[in-house]
């Protein structure tokens, strides 16, 4: 997989910028504030259909205009292939080669995409919303029907949330939504578990080898409240009877708090450091080592399963990385022969990454520049 070509408009602070990637590295270098991370989240867009970092697809969306397009043209197993998103008016559509795309699998086919940034190095030391989100992120880049998967599961939770809080209800009419809910939820459990013994073998390697220290590494995934029931061996169909279950022994306190108190949405990720929480008990080096196990673990395990390596989006890591780690990492991407985009306020920290044929940028006032010449960058 390569991208050959990338056209933004009106996205973020970005009005228009056209260019022909590196096959290598594409390095962006500008101050905080001026777009270069703006560059790198309309690539994540148009790859996963998620923002990166907005809560809401409108912020998206440059000041003054009406809608943001974002459009790659890929090669793919030796053919062309051209994906494009549209954002507007808090919806956004899908096109593949022109045309709306007819699923999601239709547009996804192919196309992965891996990134990092500052706030995943802060992960282990977060709460667990922080690390469910990097584990689903994880999750899709692995199993792209899970978008669909996981949007079922927000959809059954919303709905039955919103009837706890309508006020008292009867245990017999809340069944229904359990249902749904439980069957929803199972095939979460089933794609976080299926990512995590995949991917957990591969991160305690890696941090072997970058942790400086001789305690072993472990990552975990294990849900709460689901009783007797051994997580890592139950079918799909035990796993929504033993969450079924679950929600049944707590639907009088979830009528009383209004929310739904158990399922894949309140579970966590185990980071340990020699069988101690990491969160508790790791320095921040070695938080951050961990995560960059992770990450690097992610993208072998994505080529070992997919026959490709992903597109590397790296927003500004280096910075906050210490210099040997830095280093490591800089190696790792200029030998494994992805195709990478990194950011930086300081171009000397990733020229390790950097080959000859680098394509070096620079980022002002959402004008994107290469070489001292404007490649496409005006107010429309």
């Amino acid at each position: 997989m390569r991208l050959l070509s990338l056209q933004v408009r009106d996205f973020r602070n970005l009005s228009q910028v056209s260019l022909a990637p590196s096959e290598h590295a594409t390095i962006a270098v500008g101050q905080n504030g001026q777009g270069k991370t703006n560059l790198l989240e309309a690539l994540y867009l148009l790859a996963t259909l998620k923002p990166l970092r907005a809560g809401r697809l409108s912020e998206l969306v440059r000041w003054g205009t009406q809608s943001a397009r974002v459009v790659g043209r890929f090669l793919l197993k030796g053919a062309e292939r051209e994906i494009a998103v549209e954002v507007g008016g808090g919806v956004r559509q899908a096109f593949v080669d022109g045309k709306k795309a007819a699923s999601l699998e239709d547009y996804f086919g192919g196309v992965s995409v891996v990134a990092f940034t500052p706030d995943d190095l802060e992960v282990v030391k977060g709460g667990p919303d922080a690390r469910r989100t990097f584990l689903d992120r994880a999750v899709f880049n692995r199993f792209p029907a899970y978008l669909k998967e996981s949007r079922e599961y927000g959809r059954a939770l919303k709905n039955r949330n919103r009837l706890l809080r309508a006020g008292p209800v009867e245990p017999a009419y809340l069944e229904a939504y359990d249902e749904t809910l439980a069957r929803a939820g199972a095939r979460v459990y089933v794609r976080r578990r299926a990512l995590m013994a995949e991917l957990g073998p591969r991160a305690r390697a890696t941090f072997e080898a970058i942790g400086r220290t001789p305690e072993p590494a472990a990552y975990g995934y294990h849900p709460a409240h689901l009783g007797e029931v051994d997580f890592a061996t139950a079918d799909e169909a035990t796993l929504a009877g033993a969450l079924r279950e679950a929600l049944a022994t707590r639907t009088r306190r979830d009528g009383e708090r209004g929310f739904t108190s158990v399922g894949p949405h309140v579970d966590d990720v185990t980071v340990t450091l020699g069988k101690r929480s990491a969160r508790a008990y790791a320095s921040q080096g070695q938080q951050r080592a961990l995560v960059l196990g992770w990450k690097i673990a992610e993208i072998e395990n994505l080529e070992a399963a997919l026959g490709f390596l992903p597109l590397l989006l790296l927003d500004d890591v280096s910075s906050e990385l210490d210099p040997e780690r830095n280093a490591y990492l800089m190696n790792y991407l200029s030998a494994s022969g992805a195709q990478v985009f990194l950011t930086t306020t300081d171009g000397s920290l990733v020229r390790g990454a950097a080959a000859e044929d680098s394509l070096w940028l620079g980022v002002r006032a959402g004008e994107v520049t290469s070489a001292g010449a404007v490649l496409e960058s005006s107010s429309v």
